[in-house]
């Protein structure tokens, strides 16, 4: 496999004007408009029609990550706005178990406006509540603050303080505030599991009457949980890709899933790149676990270059039987793990057959995913999209690309 560590991120620019850009959702999810894009050929159609361009007995693999209201403003005395930008839990670092905290957790965090905070607590009074939410810097790990909350309340829960008075952190290339419908539309109907900062907006499109298309025509679903970090905003600012780090996000998929994935070769499609990420993980994880069957759940990781690192053939199905028996010897129903996977150009698919998504940024990670799906061919799909009028970004259209 060539390298991609120089691949030159100025081959993945495109013009993109900002009236390209939708700043809101269509009325109705699955009236946008679809690509599909197969054999080196695009049709164009409706994704309520998906439905069409999908095999019979294929498996969907959904992330039903659910969007948190991560952004907290605080003011100082002298009028300074400082936002606190929740990214992951320390202390615990089970996000259930931290939203399940009543009067404090740690979190790393971004901070906006850093320099007008230097030291000391914040705070902030949470309306209706007779509650104070303080916070205070404890230091940094890998130059990410750390982040302490407290608050007076123990009948509050964090979740409870979040969804008071957080604010949902809409992509800023919106370039507008957030409003009260985007509570709802920045979400996927299925969202269930709260730690995301940013939706898997692939899966905006999708609507029972979709869902009801889907089964009609025997294609199964399964869903996977990736908690996407603020690392799906941050642009490629190096010339290379070998200067560029990925975030580690953490990811967890259930026994039945991997099953289902053996089960399903040649007809896996994943909905959006962090799905996408997730299930091509598994292997490398596999591939870790092979080396070191000991290994412990928390130090199970998809490196960034693991791909292509590796040498090998072993076939999919043996590796991901390995995390099959990795499970059942640590009676586990969930395997939990963190990756930081980057798929560009040449990556050698393990497991994913087609990616349903939405059309992105230039020079950006996705960006370099999609060219990987579609052979190298991104800007045939991409030129095709402006020139007739596709919506782009996370509120925008969709495209359905078969390798």
């Amino acid at each position: 496999m060539n390298l991609p560590q120089k691949i030159e991120i100025e081959q993945f620019n495109y013009n993109l004007p900002d009236e390209k850009i939708a700043k809101y959702p269509l009325k109705e999810r699955d009236s946008s408009k679809l690509l599909v894009w197969k054999n080196g050929k695009i049709v164009e159609d409706s994704f309520q029609n998906i439905n069409r361009f999908l095999p019979e007995n294929a498996l969907l693999v959904f992330n039903n990550t659910r969007v948190i209201q991560a952004r907290l403003i605080f003011h100082k005395p002298s009028g300074a706005q400082i936002e606190v930008f929740c990214l992951e839990p320390q202390h615990p670092a089970d996000y259930e178990q931290s939203f399940a905290q009543t009067e404090s957790c740690t979190w790393l965090c971004l901070i906006g406006n850093a320099k007008r905070w230097k030291s000391g607590t914040l705070s902030l009074e949470i309306p209706d509540t007779q509650t104070t939410l303080t916070v205070e810097c404890e230091g940094a790990i890998n130059r990410v603050p750390v982040v302490q909350f407290s608050w007076d309340n123990p009948d509050m829960t964090f979740a409870e303080i979040l969804e008071r008075c957080g604010e949902l952190p809409i992509p800023p290339y919106l370039n507008r505030k957030t409003e009260d419908s985007d509570r709802t539309d920045y979400q996927t109907v299925y969202s269930r599991i709260r730690g995301s900062v940013a939706a898997p907006t692939a899966g905006l499109h999708f609507t029972e009457n979709v869902f009801n298309s889907l089964r009609i025509k025997n294609i199964d679903t399964e869903e996977i949980t990736l908690h996407v970090g603020a690392g799906t905003f941050k642009p490629v600012k190096t010339a290379t890709l070998e200067g560029h780090v990925m975030h580690s996000e953490w990811f967890s998929v259930n026994r039945r899933t991997i099953q289902k994935l053996i089960d399903s070769e040649n007809r896996i499609f994943a909905v959006g790149t962090t799905s996408v990420r997730t299930v091509e993980s598994l292997y490398y994880i596999g591939l870790q676990v092979a080396e070191n069957p000991d290994i412990s759940p928390e130090e199970l990781l998809a490196g960034q270059w693991s791909p292509y690192d590796y040498k090998g053939n072993a076939q999919i199905t043996s590796v991901l039987q390995i995390l099959l028996d990795y499970l059942d010897r640590h009676f586990l129903s969930t395997l939990t793990a963190h990756t930081q996977i980057l798929i560009a150009p040449n990556y050698d698919f393990k497991i994913v057959n087609g990616v349903i998504t939405n059309f992105h940024q230039p020079k950006s990670t996705l960006l370099l995913l999609i060219s990987a799906i579609v052979g190298g061919r991104w800007k045939e799909i991409y030129d095709y999209a402006l020139a007739n009028d596709f919506r782009f970004l996370s509120y925008g259209d969709s495209s359905l690309l078969l390798r």
